[in-house]
């Protein structure tokens, strides 16, 4: 565990530590917003992961993957506007059709739902 300052004076606690033959990197916070005691118990949880043969930023990863997950609420990955047109989400993607391209859309999903079996 060390103190990196950066060259315009912030201060970031990081964990170096060796994952599957890899050298890697894991933030534990900022000075001085997190203590140095903190930092050692985030450091101790850390390794208490690797100890278990557990990536722990594979596992701080995941950890944020499923609260992102269970931020988004399914029906809100779809809007439909008073004009007609559809904005939908793809992970962190938005995409804004046209009102004409929202129609094509479901012309096309009307004439395929007769040819794909259930």
């Amino acid at each position: 565990m060390f103190l990196l300052v950066m060259p315009s004076g912030a201060r970031y606690w990081r964990l170096k530590y060796r994952f599957a033959g890899k050298a890697k990197s894991l933030s534990l916070g900022v000075h001085p917003e997190v203590s140095l005691a903190e930092a050692r118990v985030a450091r101790d949880d850390l390794r208490a992961l690797l100890a278990d043969g557990i990536d722990p930023s594979a596992a701080r990863k995941a950890e944020h993957s499923a609260t992102v997950a269970r931020q988004v609420d399914p029906a809100a990955r779809f809007r439909l506007d008073s004009d007609g047109a559809l904005a939908f989400r793809f992970g962190n993607r938005s995409v804004l059709l046209t009102p004409a391209e929202t129609r094509e859309l479901r012309v096309f999903l009307d004439a395929t739902r007769a040819v794909i079996p259930r």
